[in-house]
């Protein structure tokens, strides 16, 4: 059967240890955000405190998340973890009480910047273990491996904010967040004591140094923008659709838009990951930035919320390849010894177009109405499509990764 693909790599010694693990705790990343605005709301009562609160949060995320990355490359995941967690749970502890205490809206701040600069970053850790695990006697399967990231992030941002939505509809704000910690944390502690799949730290100071100089080479910078894009692409579809769902007079739609959306994504990463693709992942990169070109054009045709939902399900299928090609890409191109810092740079790289777009976004659509929003999320699939296109011989020159030659995990990409 098909599904062998995925069984066979949690059944790799090791794999499951750690994939299983990194799962847990990428739910209670996924929750943190949606929590924070709930707690603050609830004990504020202004969506105006809870907004600056999460952005502090996204902001020292992504800046922070680069920074880890680095220490973990240097240092190894079982060495960095431990004390990250608790760094993390000391943040959200002092947040809970600043909020309990009716703190000022700035100390709130600085507490919502602290639990997002020591976000455990998870899911760099895990694509990281996949790419030691598997490189280089099974690297053909590398693609497999990061559709399942792909699935279980899919499916960390599908049950993490329904929980924590649950929890504060029934009026325990606190529980969320305190739940979103516990995950991220225990998922954390499991991972940590996994030390056989870690990746290898044996290099020097200077020779790191060196090698972290790959990260400002022309693909990773491509890839970088991409992530940019698809993340201001991520941000400008999430205010769109509630605008357009509101304008509508139906704003209950947008939940099961999103759903739809969801569930889409989730069957199109799964279904992806099992094939074994003909053509080169630079051209399959270009086919599935024009489809979803192809979708967001197809958004200003929209006149109802049903026909919204059936756009969003081609949007939404043309997001895991993408997913799953970034990874590719970054682990053909950047040096092991650096690759957990490039994943959290383009990490940092999207989280940051999200958080621009949504301001963008929601002045668009106040400007021009929903059509306004649908122009911005428009133009960021066409500048990945433009990207894409014109990177072609860029990512090319990593072929030697994914293809039959084979480069150690030691010798230079850019």
């Amino acid at each position: 059967m098909p599904s062998a693909n995925y069984r066979s790599l949690l059944r790799t010694p090791g794999a499951a240890a750690f994939f299983l693990p990194a799962s847990l705790g990428r739910v209670g990343v996924a929750m943190t955000s949606l929590s924070i605005v709930w707690l603050v709301h609830s004990h504020t009562g202004t969506f105006s405190a809870a907004g600056l609160v999460t952005g502090a949060f996204a902001v020292s995320e992504a800046l922070g998340a680069p920074q880890l990355a680095r220490l973990v490359d240097r240092f190894g995941q079982t060495r960095i973890l431990p004390p990250t967690l608790l760094a993390h749970a000391v943040a959200v502890a002092l947040l809970l009480s600043l909020v309990a205490a009716d703190a000022d809206d700035t100390f709130l701040i600085v507490g919502g910047g602290l639990v997002g600069g020591s976000v455990p970053q998870l899911g760099a850790m895990s694509a990281a273990r996949w790419a030691a695990l598997l490189r280089p006697d099974r690297a053909a399967e590398l693609p497999t491996a990061f559709a399942l990231e792909s699935i279980s992030n899919a499916g960390a941002f599908l049950v993490g904010p329904t929980l924590v939505s649950a929890l504060a509809a029934a009026g325990h704000a606190v529980a969320g967040l305190v739940l979103a910690a516990s995950l991220s944390v225990f998922g954390g502690l499991f991972l940590a004591t996994r030390r056989d799949t870690a990746p290898a730290t044996s290099i020097g100071d200077a020779e790191h140094a060196r090698r972290r100089g790959q990260l400002l080479c022309a693909p990773v910078l491509l890839l970088m923008g991409l992530n940019l894009a698809i993340g201001i692409f991520f941000g400008a579809m999430q205010v769109s659709v509630t605008g357009f769902a509101v304008e509508c007079g139906a704003p209950g739609a947008a939940g099961p838009i999103f759903a739809a959306s969801s569930f889409s994504g989730l069957l199109a990463g799964w279904l992806y990951g099992l094939r074994r693709w003909r053509a080169a992942p630079p051209v399959q990169l270009v086919a599935a930035t024009s489809v979803l070109s192809l979708g967001t054009v197809l958004l200003f045709t929209v006149g109802s919320p049903s026909g919204l939902a059936l756009v969003v399900i081609l949007t939404g299928a043309a997001i895991p390849p993408l997913l799953v090609l970034f990874p590719v890409f970054t682990e053909a191109t950047v040096d092991h010894a650096v690759l957990t810092q490039a994943f959290a740079w383009l990490g940092a790289a999207g989280a940051a177009g999200s958080a621009a777009s949504a301001a963008l976004s929601g002045w668009a659509i106040d400007t021009f109405g929903p059509q306004g929003g649908f122009a911005v999320t428009a133009t960021a699939a066409a500048a990945m499509t433009l990207q894409s296109a014109a990177g072609l011989r860029v990512l090319r020159t990593s072929r030697g990764r994914w293809g039959r030659r084979v480069r150690s995990r030691t010798e230079p990409t850019c």
